[in-house]
């Protein structure tokens, strides 16, 4: 396993957010965080990334413990996030914007690798990230994460407010990304999700509640109802 968690607790503020979250993450694959709003999916990949510090709990990457480590560190070994709200620099252009989030200076091959796999950006190459449409900047930003060449990537909810053909571009995308990338995926999109998604796991109110393969999931209408409230049709 490239990840292992095991027993989270983190709190913000006052509030006990994550009460039990344990995962495990192997190498390669797409492995999807489903549950309801507010169950502590975003709350556990900004945990694992180093940007909430867990109470309790243990989080390994590799089989070294990263466990409260700040995010810069974090990222030094290896793992890149992709946060909901993207976190991209709308007054810089898009070669500009993926340049800076770059660690190595012999990125050109990284440069080369996004393009192809996001290749609406290449024809927006000069403008302004600010002036980019919602799925361009979607994928700017998941372009930003891979030009850091990490090894596992997290990335939140990247379809939310996205049209069904621009979602589409971005299952593709994912499933180029996982060829040499491991992923973990915070997504509502259950389409999405199933598309791209080799094993899941459910946060209900803070903890870890099921776990299986995405065909598993979708074959259970029961599991699908009482913790996700929605129905994926096995076909």
């Amino acid at each position: 396993m490239i990840l292992n968690v095991e027993g989270l607790q983190t709190y913000i503020g006052e509030f006990h957010i994550l009460q039990g979250v344990s995962l495990q993450v192997p190498a390669g694959k797409v492995t999807v965080l489903l549950g309801r709003n507010g169950a502590g999916k975003t709350t556990t990949l900004r945990t694992i990334m180093g940007f909430l510090k867990p109470r309790q709990g243990k989080i390994e990457f590799e089989g070294q413990g990263i466990t409260g480590l700040p995010a810069h560190l974090v990222a030094r070994k290896g793992l890149g996030y992709v946060p909901e709200d993207q976190a991209i620099f709308s007054g810089l252009t898009v070669e500009e914007n993926l340049k800076i989030a770059m660690r190595s200076k012999n990125g050109e091959g990284l440069l080369e690798k996004v393009v192809s796999i996001f290749p609406d950006l290449k024809a927006a190459w000069r403008k302004k990230a600010g002036s980019l449409s919602g799925g361009q900047k979607q994928m700017l930003a998941m372009g930003r994460g891979l030009v850091t060449n990490s090894r596992l990537l997290l990335i939140d909810e990247p379809s939310k407010g996205l049209a069904p053909v621009v979602v589409e571009k971005l299952a593709e995308a994912i499933k180029q990304i996982k060829k040499e990338t491991t992923v973990v995926l915070v997504e509502q999109n259950f389409n999405l999700a199933r598309a791209v998604g080799d094993r899941y796991y459910i946060l209900d109110d803070g903890r870890t509640v099921h776990s299986g393969t995405m065909a598993d999931l979708a074959a259970d209408t029961s599991l699908q109802q009482r913790y996700l409230g929605i129905s994926l049709s096995p076909h």
